[in-house]
């Protein structure tokens, strides 16, 4: 005991310390509380003026993304957002004459517009917004255009394993749930879009009160709220926003889908279950226990510590995903499995230990704070609390100190039962069949070309009887 105490009382001191030290200087940046303003369309306003700034960062974030694709269409939402800057010569003159930047990213929660340029072009920016927002430009021929440059970056992209196993583990997660499809879509998908398509989604989604924007930079508040009243302020408000409400997934098949894709010897394993919402009291805990089970399976396997492996918590509006993956050598891919199992076996069955509890903990903050040492971060921090109906980015630090080890066990019981764990492994589908079939129940999925889009929307094709486990 004379070596266990002070250890435990050493390692709380310097939990102290940093936390102490993360909250005062290192992310001294996100205890600033911005200026908001709301213009009379109900476009929120978030200001932050930074003496010394050579430029001006604006981010406008439209609180619907792909989860709204209409079924068939995945990559609706994504066409979207590049039929708002159409014109490649929009994008030059940001990079050219600016030597800033113009970026619009698509995921399954929002669209997200980034213009950053020299401070004096700032009503200049806000007006090729103001055209984008107001204006945009949803023609039959920049339809077509934009729809087809997507289809061919989509089969000309080489698709590693690794996505491959990223995009079944999701479809066979959630099935038709709109997080089982590729918010970017694939090229069949993506054909379907049609300008009518658009139109609506514009009309639904693209409003001001369905939107938040940020500014960033040295700039005077009146300044900024005058370009935008009168730049923005006409942009048509919506008489209403369409909430994210979809109906739940099925319970996931619990057989192992096997995807043929032979690279080399190795093997993209991947354990799934469904997660928390981004804005659920539980996402700290989610958070810390994707730390704990990356560990625990390094741990159980040390064969992993030479392969390329992770656990991840994915939330999104509604609940995400908690997943694991690994990129090993096909003759670990059953030892692989099922330490993976054990491991989320063991965090329902076993209490985590006060070493493992503070070292998660120190890893959660840390990597939550490492975002907000960047203006960029804090921006994204910021128009995520609209997004997902946050409490403040003080709050959400604090969060993490008011998770228990019960929260932990509590929350690994409800997410990681036997029938709610889907499972994926890609590689040489004949000796995967041979290795995993004697061990748990499978299925195995026809071939797959590197380069095709369509990854896990291909259709079984064969169904192996299976031996009991």
């Amino acid at each position: 005991m004379s070596q266990i105490v002070p250890v435990n009382v050493k390692r709380s001191f310097l939990l102290f310390l940093f936390l102490t030290f993360s909250a005062t200087i290192g992310y001294g940046q996100a205890t600033i509380e911005p200026q908001r303003e709301q213009l009379l369309n109900g476009l929120r306003i978030v200001l932050w003026p930074r003496a010394g700034d050579e430029d001006v960062l604006i981010k406008l974030r439209i609180h619907s993304g792909a989860a709204f694709d209409v079924a068939g269409k995945a990559g609706e939402m994504a066409i979207l957002g590049d039929l708002l800057f159409p014109d490649p010569a929009t994008q030059e003159y940001f990079t050219d004459e600016m030597s800033g930047r113009l970026d619009v990213d698509t995921d399954y929660d929002s669209i997200t517009i980034t213009l950053q340029g020299r401070t004096s072009e700032f009503e200049r920016i806000v007006g090729i917004l103001r055209t984008a927002l107001v204006n945009t430009q949803i023609s039959p021929e920049n339809v077509a255009r934009i729809r087809e440059g997507r289809i061919k970056i989509v089969r000309e992209t080489n698709i590693s394993p690794a996505v491959l196993a990223d995009r079944a583990i999701a479809a066979r997660l959630f099935g038709d749930f709109p997080y089982g499809r590729p918010a970017a879509g694939t090229a069949e998908t993506l054909a379907r879009v049609e300008r009518a398509d658009l139109l609506l989604a514009q009309e639904r989604f693209l409003n001001p009160n369905n939107s938040t924007l940020v500014v960033v930079g040295n700039l005077q508040k009146n300044r900024i709220m005058r370009a935008l009243r009168q730049l923005l302020g006409s942009w048509r408000k919506s008489e209403r926003i369409v909430p994210a409400t979809f109906r739940q997934p099925e319970a996931p098949d619990v057989r192992t889908l096997i995807i043929n894709a032979p690279a080399d010897q190795s093997a993209e394993i991947r354990l799934a279950s469904r997660g928390v919402a981004r804005s659920d009291r539980d996402f700290a805990a989610a958070t810390m226990l994707a730390i704990i089970a990356r560990k625990r399976w390094e741990k159980l396997a040390p064969d992993l510590d030479r392969a390329p492996v992770f656990v991840r918590n994915e939330p999104h509006v509604l609940p995400g995903m908690f997943v694991l993956g690994a990129s090993v050598d096909s003759l670990l891919a059953a030892k692989t499995l099922k330490t993976a199992r054990d491991v989320l076996r063991s965090l329902s069955a076993t209490p985590v230990t006060p070493v493992e509890f503070e070292q998660s903990k120190t890893e959660a903050i840390a990597q939550f704070g490492k975002e907000l040492q960047r203006p960029e971060g804090i921006a994204h921090a910021w128009l995520d609390i609209d997004t997902f109906g946050l409490p403040s980015i003080s709050e959400q630090m604090q969060s993490f100190n008011t998770v228990s080890p019960g929260d932990l066990q509590r929350l690994a019981t409800a997410l990681f039962g036997e029938s709610q764990i889907a499972s994926v492994v890609i590689g040489d589908s004949k000796q995967l069949k041979a290795i995993l079939e004697p061990i748990v129940k499978i299925e195995l999925l026809g071939e797959l070309e590197k380069s095709s889009s369509s990854g896990p929307e291909v259709k079984p094709a064969t169904t192996l009887p299976v031996k009991k486990p």
